[in-house]
């Protein structure tokens, strides 16, 4: 699928085509009955972790865990001792760059690809989280997507493996407590219940949701405003610069959006054209009022292969769309759980969609 063209310029655009008009009808009862069917698997657990030690954290951990996860996984999946996977006669079949480091197709019927999302998401505790005591506990989340779930069992004991053996500049070591699954409820608040708790054998069994399932939580009838609460920076690119928070479109956003669920469906689900009608939903989400009442926050990180500390930054605070919003519900209650934008998989990207009553 040719993606359209996701400006960060707003334009002024209305809908007029009979297409248009379909995509936007909608009844008087909350319903997503025409999201495509969209089987793709995905799952969030918390882990908690006691730490034997104190930890300090730096002003964002989700590069500190993304890292420390990366470099376990790769030793728990590794058979040849290979110093890189490119050359591994058996990368194809390893989990770790399935996981960590998903390749590009070398060729794709539609269009060339530098790079693709991987299945996963950190989401590290909150940004200013600087300490953890020793005998405190550290928590945070790890959303699974596609077929990176069928490695939950290798991704434990390498996250296991990670905290034995030390955390951090300190190297705190730590001890897992606690896996929880959030569990979904259509009728209110998600629910967590544990499926694996320290001297248990095994994790429980269970199922994940599927993407047709999440966004089957009701809003309300003709809900025609809404606010996205981002939790951590939202940083979306245009031709390779970051978009500032007076340049951000609802285009922009509904495109970007879009294109990550696209990719994580077909290359982790193997759905291809799974959001199907792509240029309708951006062409609609160029119809929207919106209002930022968004920041720039920056941000250091320091990159284990530029051997450098880079300063990040990206949009947090609150942006709210109105107008037709129906056929763009279950996408952006999708995006809760997916991000958006660049470095999703550090938990960066995060947003609360939340229904709006009074008037725009």
């Amino acid at each position: 699928m040719r993606w359209p063209m996701a400006s960060a310029r707003a334009t002024t655009k209305s809908p007029s085509c009979s297409a248009m008009k379909a995509l936007c009808a909608h009844s008087s009862t909350p319903s997503f009955a025409n999201f495509p069917d969209m089987p793709l698997p995905l799952a969030r657990y918390r882990y908690t972790f006691r730490m034997n030690q104190p930890l300090q954290l730096p002003q964002y951990a989700g590069s500190l865990l993304r890292g420390q996860f990366g470099a376990a996984l790769r030793r728990a999946s590794c058979l040849t001792g290979q110093p890189r996977c490119e050359p591994c006669p058996v990368r194809g079949h390893c989990p770790y760059p399935a996981i960590f480091e998903a390749p590009a197709p070398a060729q794709h019927a539609l269009q060339r690809f530098s790079h693709i999302p991987n299945p996963y998401v950190i989401e590290p505790p909150p940004f200013g989280t600087a300490y953890i005591p020793q005998g405190h506990p550290l928590t945070f989340n790890l959303v699974l997507i596609g077929r990176a779930l069928e490695h939950l069992p290798l991704i434990n004991r390498a996250l296991q493996n990670a905290f034995a053996q030390g955390i951090g500049s300190q190297r705190a070591r730590g001890t897992l407590q606690q896996i929880d699954l959030q569990h979904p409820d259509p009728a209110g608040p998600a629910q967590w219940r544990p499926i694996w708790q320290a001297g248990a054998p095994a994790i429980a069994p269970h199922n994940a949701a599927s993407a047709q399932a999440l966004v089957a939580a009701p809003y309300p009838a003709q809900t025609r405003r809404i606010a996205l609460r981002f939790t951590t920076p939202l940083r979306l690119q245009h031709q390779g610069q970051p978009v500032r928070p007076h340049a951000l479109t609802p285009r922009k956003f509904i495109a970007d959006l879009l294109r990550r669920i696209s990719l994580l469906a077909e290359f982790h689900g193997g759905q291809a054209d799974a959001v199907g009608n792509v240029h309708e939903l951006v062409a609609l989400a160029d119809t929207l009022q919106h209002r930022r009442n968004l920041r720039w926050q920056d941000w250091s990180r320091y990159s284990s292969r530029q051997k450098q500390e880079m300063i990040l930054g990206g949009a947090i605070g609150t942006w709210t769309f109105s107008g037709e919003l129906t056929a763009l519900l279950p996408w952006l209650h999708l995006g809760q759980w997916l991000h958006v934008g660049k470095n999703a998989t550090l938990g960066l990207g995060a947003y609360q969609l939340l229904p709006l009553d009074a008037a725009f």
